[in-house]
């Protein structure tokens, strides 16, 4: 573990549950105000303390220095880690929380083109990477990949596109799984979409959130593709 991410990863802090909207019908945004300054880096993520024993994971959507701390939660009836989640951040005007975890941090020092790939919700995860690309520009192209079900679960287009304006190399393709007779984009799997466009992957960062399935599949399929072991991340490759 680096000085860097060490740092980070003790800020353990009271936060203020300043609002809960919805996105779609599977998803909410939540913004939490921590009470003491925190410090995390784009792509790290926080844990939410339900109990002294129970803590529940989510990636964090806002970029370091943003007034609130974003997250997007996917929960439905039968998603009970998210559900229980959701219900203790709407019953408790205050929860605890511990951010600046995880290793799949945007790597500053690098000059590499960058890919980030996200299915469902994982999205926030490539969100907060892709926010704070925008705030400081560096030259670095930037691609992002974004798999979705259907039209249904796509959320955060407005806000897209305000940060392609801000960025104008950023690159946004999203792709439906199971698209709708008036969808026009792209359809399939995301990755293989993304490798459609990009059959060599060699000399990109890559970083990819979603189900633990899904990121399995693609970190193979990558590395066959020329991806480098080394400048591909995810927390997810730390359990599978």
């Amino acid at each position: 573990m680096s000085e860097q991410f060490s740092a980070h990863a003790s800020n353990k802090v009271l936060a203020d549950v300043i609002s809960i909207d919805t996105l779609t019908a599977g998803v909410r945004r939540v913004r939490l105000k921590p009470q003491e300054a925190v410090h995390y880096l784009p792509g790290q993520y926080l844990q939410i303390f339900l109990s002294d024993s129970d803590k529940r994971p989510f990636s964090i959507a806002s970029a370091p220095g943003d007034e609130y701390i974003e997250l997007q939660i996917g929960g439905n009836v039968t998603d009970a880690y998210a559900g229980q989640a959701l219900t203790h951040l709407q019953d408790n005007p205050t929860v605890l929380i511990q951010v600046g975890l995880g290793e799949a941090y945007l790597r500053p020092d690098s000059n590499r083109p960058v890919i980030l790939l996200a299915g469902g919700t994982g999205f926030s995860y490539a969100c907060s990477i892709a926010k704070a690309m925008a705030q400081q520009p560096d030259g670095r192209a930037v691609k992002l990949y974004w798999g979705l079900r259907n039209e249904a679960a796509l959320y955060y287009q407005q806000e897209l596109a305000e940060l392609q304006e801000l960025r104008p190399g950023l690159q946004l393709v999203t792709v439906l799984q199971e698209p709708g007779q008036d969808w026009t984009g792209r359809t399939g799997l995301v990755h293989e979409a993304l490798l459609a466009d990009i059959p060599s992957l060699a000399g990109y960062d890559i970083y990819i959130a979603g189900p633990f399935p899904m990121v399995k599949a693609v970190r193979d399929v990558f590395l066959t593709a020329g991806a480098e072991r080394g400048h591909m991340y995810a927390d997810a490759f730390a359990w599978i």
